[in-house]
Order: C-alpha cells, then structure tokens, then sequence
C-alpha cells in the first residue's frame, strides 16, 4: 500500500492496540537531507516543490493530506522575481496581501480573516506581532494552512497561517549570483552560497542580499541588507543537525498612502497626483533590526520512534516617524495630519518537539502524533505625539516634523504560552483515511502600562481539536470532509477593567484533491469558517475595546499547480469570499451585515512559464494575470482590477537573464483602504536581473 515517507508521532495505549510495529518507516530526521535530493521532475526550477511540505508535521504528500495546502516553491518565486512576501502570496486561492499599502511589514488576509500575526519559520512563531518584512530570498518555498490550525500550531488566527521554509544547506557544492536594477531606482545584489566540509555529511550555505529603492511616491525610499547562514552537521549516521540564523537591517520611509478626498472620493480640485507624499520629507526614517538564530534537530532512535526538536531565539527592533493622514477641511484641499515617533522592540523564545513512529500494515496501519510546543514572547512599545502643520495637498509647502519628548505611551507585554497535542491518521487499504486531532493550551499575558504605572494579567486555556476523512473515490481523486477548531487569547479589559473571553474559530470545509500523474496536481474546496470573540473599538468609550460576537467567511477556491510537458508550469488560483458581520454585541449594534474590509467576493491569479528544451539552454517566456473585484474598506468601496505581468529571459550555460514587469499595462488600482486613507497599487515595475549559476 502507498505509505507515506515521514510517520509521525505515537501514544503508548494506542501503539499497544495496533499491535508491534512493522519496520521503521522513514525517520523524521530525513526531510531536511530529502530536501536536496528528491526531485519531482527533471527540471530545476518547476513550480512544483521537490521538497516534503513541512506545515502539516506528518509527511504526508500533499494529495494525501486532508487540508487546504498550498505550497509555492522557489522555481515559482524565482520565475516571477519576487521580492516581498505580499508578491508571493498573490500566487495563493483566497489570500489578500498588501492592503495596508507599502509600509515596511506584512500584512494579509486569509480566507477573509486577519492573519499577519500568524507568520511561521521552519514551523515556528515569529513572533506574537510582526514588525519587519519576511525577504523571501532566504526560503526554499512558501506553505499557506488554510483555516484553524490550533491543532499543530497553537495560538493561530481562524483564517489560517503561513509556514516559511528556510534555504537548508546541500550535500553538493552549489552557487549563485544574481544582479538586479529596475523601476524607480531599483539595485539589488544578492548571493546563494553552498558547500559540503570535510568528506562528512557536514555543509554549509549562506544567502546574502543587499537592495536599494525608490518608490513611485515622492520622498519614499527603502535600503535593505540581509544575510543568512546555515550550517549542516550529523552528528550520527541518520541524524540530522542544522543550525539556522539570520540577520536584516530595513531602513525606509513609510508610503503613507492618500486622503479619501481626491483619491477614492470626488474631490472638487480634481485628483491628486499619485507620487503624492502626505508626510514630511525630513521625518525620521524607520529603521529595523531583526536576528534569529536556532536550530532543527531530527533523530530516528533504532526502536522505530522519531524525534523532531526546533527551537529559535529572535530579537527586533523598530523605531521611526508615522505622519498619518487625518481629515481633509471644507475646503477640499487642506489635509489635517498628525503624528508619532514610535518605537517598538521584541525577543522571542520558541520550541517545537514531537515524536513519531508508524504501527501497522496493510490493510490497517497509524501515523500517530504527539508533541509539545511552547514561547515566550516580549514586545515593548513606545511613542510620542508629533505635531504636522496641515499641508495643502494641491501645491504642497513641508514644514518639518516637531515631535515632543514626553511620551504618550509605553507598555510592556509578555506572553508565555505552551500546549500539548496528540494527532492520529488511520489508513484502511488504500482508499480510507481518518485524521483525529486533539490539543490543549494555556496562555499568560502580562501586560505593564509603565507610563501610568499600571499592570494587568490574563489567564487563558482552551482545548481545541481537528477531525478529517478523505476517500479516494477513483485513481488520483479524494475527496474529502474536515472540521477544525482554533483559539487565541484576547489581552486587555473593557470599559468596565472586565478581561475579554478567548477568540475561537471553527470551520467546516469539504474539499477535493486530484493527481492523476506526477508532476500536477489540482485542488477544490468549499467552508463555512466562523470567528467568536472578535475585538474592535468601543464607539462609546474610546481608548477601549469590545468583543463584537462573531464574524463569518463563507466560499470556495480552486487552484491548480503542474510542470507539464515540453517545458509548460502552470500556476492558478482563485477564490471566492463572502466575509461579514454576522452577530455584534456592542453597545452600539448595527455592524451586523456588513462586510469585512479589503476581502473581494472575487480574487484570482494565473501564471504560466515555458522554459528551454532537454539542453536547459535558450529563450524562456512568462505571462499572467492578477484580478481582485470590488471590495469594501471602511464605508466606502473599492474598484475592482485586471492585471497583467509578463518575462522574457534567455538561459545559456551557466548565464541567465530575465526582464519582469509587474502591471505591463500602468494601470491605476488600489490595494487596500483604511478608515482614512487608501492604499495604492505599484504601477508599472520592471526588473532586468542577470544571475551566474555554478
């Protein structure tokens, strides 16, 4: 029977029922050293990642493994030349990036749900809240959960979460160099270095980049620099040990976007220029730091157990200048603007470990699982009230940003957080398989108002669960019925110093995957997701928050993902979203209906590749297409748009070059909306990039 290359881990009682284990199956410890040396096809850079997908903590191939699943590998990232995390996701059913517009972090949606604060590395946290852009350089591919993901990951938004794989270093020696200049000043130089130490299974990788750009906006620039070691030893015949760290320095303006008035609304002086700049030009900038370091360790013990360990040290910090767009006066032209100096700093302490092994034989067998998770997060944040002259927004005059010393704010928050999980997969023949899932968590946050010298402490613990059952109804196609529940904790009091009840998701999803070969695969899936406990601002007390009952997503997405003959990848994605309010218990009731913001009921994209022949060597061609339709944002609504992007490369020996371009056709659109501002779109971009490959 078909069985899956990484089992997973075992309770006692239940090993004991299913009778002795057969041979070992696969350890664990293998996935990182498989990385480099399963392929899916012959051609390197396919979508199709040659990777095992790691988000699912089983080893089960992607078309067996009841979820909603996407996985996009670095030939689909190279191909389009991505350069934020927001670029990437676009290639995702039912995924929202950029809506806040370019302000030097990522933020996204999923399934019509919030989600930036579930960003994983190599299946660990980031951090409680993401400050600093992923650089999508440093992965090997991109995997998007869809849905409550509690079960394996803990304190997750219900939308779902998005699990990054880190560059792992490979037996051979390899090596690329890459250089890059494009629209609005872009230079980019980046470095992918690999080599095998010693005559042992030991090896070392680094990517490095650096990268400087304007941006569409007046006044609005960015500086990056990154660099990412990896270091592979084995310290026993099949164990595995890598050490991964990182270090990113991001100094930028932020985009600020523009007033409603002239931009998204009539304005009577007509429209505003697009490379308006809303903010002061001498304002600090942002600057970020960002290092990690940690490692992922895999050991297969010779009784059949398995046991997979990471654990990661972060440490962030982010401080800059905010001019934020207020209200535009009666005369249409004169904006109000306020501001901050912020500062923002965090540590974060992070382990995953689980055990694993596999019982049975045909017809029955088990993959069962249990593990423990646990981190402990700092975040502390401060600023202080700057005070902008309004600016005239048709012949703007800059006076300077004066911001004071006294502080406006200064919190401390520490969370601590841990659980347990236990998951089984049941496989009758090889039709049947059965996935159950249980956790328990429990949940600290300590919040330290130093400015007013006061302290609150919450406590939180919730029992979550999944259960799933999939049929392969005929060769290559399973169907498939899942239910799965999250939890995160709400920090804070209302209005009345009461503590808020946890956020809980649950979601009802029934879906279809079909892999009639190698090489391709096709997925379809319908849910019900619904969120409890939701925050918001208090209309009637200000500075609090309330819980305003539940919001729902309801839809359906389909994506396609294949390297076909002759050179052909395909890459397709679309969704269809309905997100609303559907029960507010505020003081002020009358949310219920409405819809969430920035989630179109239509989104989609569609890419396609056409490479050289068997000798790797000649021109290759791109093209595709983004589409997202009209959105609301805030009680105003958003216009929907058709983009096209394009490449045009030729590869000949070791040399490579490719010229991308982003929206060919300049066309205007906006990303996102918020309560006072809209988001823009990139316009045309185009990057020339020539890469030597050894």
């Amino acid at each position: 029977m078909l069985r899956p290359r990484h089992p997973a881990p075992i309770p006692l009682l239940l090993a004991c029922l299913a009778g002795a284990p057969t041979a070992a199956a696969s350890s664990a410890g293998t996935q990182a050293t498989d990385l480099a040396a399963i392929q899916v096809t012959a051609r390197t850079d396919g979508f199709q990642s040659p990777g095992p997908v790691m988000a699912s903590k089983s080893g089960l191939p992607l078309e067996r493994t009841p979820l909603s699943l996407d996985v996009l590998g670095r030939g689909l990232l190279d191909s389009q030349q991505t350069r934020s995390l927001a670029e990437a996701l676009q290639n995702s059913a039912g995924v929202v990036g950029g809506t806040f517009g370019r302000r030097g972090w990522d933020d996204f949606i999923i399934r019509g749900q919030t989600a930036a604060s579930s960003v994983f590395l190599d299946g660990l946290r980031s951090a409680a809240t993401n400050r600093i852009a992923e650089q999508p350089h440093g992965l090997e591919q991109v995997e998007v959960l869809k849905g409550p993901a509690s079960l394996l990951y803990g304190q997750v938004q219900p939308g779902g979460m998005v699990n990054l794989i880190s560059k792992r270093p490979r037996a051979t020696a390899h090596g690329s160099a890459e250089l890059t200049a494009g629209s609005d000043g872009l230079h980019r130089l980046a470095a992918d270095l690999g080599a095998p130490l010693g005559q042992g299974r030991a090896a070392l990788r680094v990517n490095a980049l650096a990268m400087e750009s304007d941006d569409p906006t007046d006044h609005v620039w960015s500086r990056e620099r990154y660099i990412a070691p990896a270091l592979a030893v084995h310290p026993g015949e099949a164990t595995d040990f890598v050490l991964l760290a990182s270090y990113q320095q991001r100094d930028y303006i932020r985009q600020q976007g523009l007033p409603l008035r002239g931009s998204i609304l009539p304005d009577r002086h007509g429209p505003l220029p697009r490379s308006l700049f809303t903010g002061e030009p001498t304002q600090m900038p942002y600057a970020g730091r960002q290092w990690r370091a940690g490692w992922q360790l895999d050991h297969p013990f010779d009784n059949g157990w398995q046991l997979h360990h990471g654990l990661r040290w972060q440490s962030t910090r982010l401080d800059g200048d905010f001019v934020t767009n207020e209200a535009v006066l009666a005369d249409q032209r004169t904006l109000r603007r306020g501001g901050r100096r912020q500062h923002w700093g965090g540590r974060t302490w992070v382990q995953d470990t689980y055990l694993s092994r596999s019982f049975g034989d045909a017809p029955f067998s088990q993959l069962l699982s249990a593990g423990l998770d646990a981190f402990r997060t700092w975040e502390w944040f401060a600023q202080a009230p700057c005070r902008p002259a309004p600016l005239d927004l048709y012949a703007p005059v800059y006076r300077g940003l004066p911001c004071g010393q006294a502080r406006s704010s200064d919190t401390l928050s520490i969370v601590t957080s841990g659980g347990v999980y236990l998951r089984d997969t049941l496989q009758w023949g090889e039709a049947w398989q059965l996935l159950l899932g249980v956790r328990h968590d429990r949940s600290r946050t300590d919040n330290d108002d130093r400015l007013r010298t006061r302290r609150q402490r919450s406590d939180a613990s919730a029992t979550t669960g999944s259960a799933a059952v999939m049929y392969e109804v005929l060769p290559g196609l399973r169907p498939y019925l899942s239910l799965a529940t999250s939890f995160s904790p709400n920090a804070g009091v209302d209005a009345r110093g009461q503590g808020f009840d946890p956020e809980r998701g649950r979601q009802l999803e029934f879906g279809a995957k079909y892999v009639p070969t190698d090489g391709w695969w096709l997925t379809a899936a319908i849910y019900d997701l619904r969120r409890r406990n939701v925050l918001q601002g208090d209309p009637l007390n200000t500075g609090f928050q309330q819980a305003v009952g539940e919001q729902r997503s309801r839809g359906g997405e389909l994506a396609m993902q294949a390297d076909l003959l002759d050179g052909l990848s395909l890459n397709l994605a679309y969704a269809y979203t309905h997100a609303q309010v559907t029960a507010d218990r505020g003081a002020a009731s009358t949310m219920v209906g409405e819809p969430l913001a920035n989630v179109p009921l239509h989104s989609g994209s569609l890419w396609l590749r056409h490479d050289p022949g068997a000798d790797n060597r000649g021109i290759y061609l791109g093209a595709g297409l983004r589409a997202a339709g009209q959105r609301d944002a805030h009680g105003y609504r958003l216009p929907g748009y058709l983009l096209l992007d394009a490449a045009l490369g030729y590869r000949g020996g070791h040399w490579d070059i490719a010229l991308n371009a982003r929206n060919l056709l300049d066309h205007d659109y906006y990303s996102g909306g918020l309560a006072r501002a809209v988001a823009l779109g990139d316009p045309r971009m185009l990057s020339l990039r020539l890469r030597y490959d050894y």
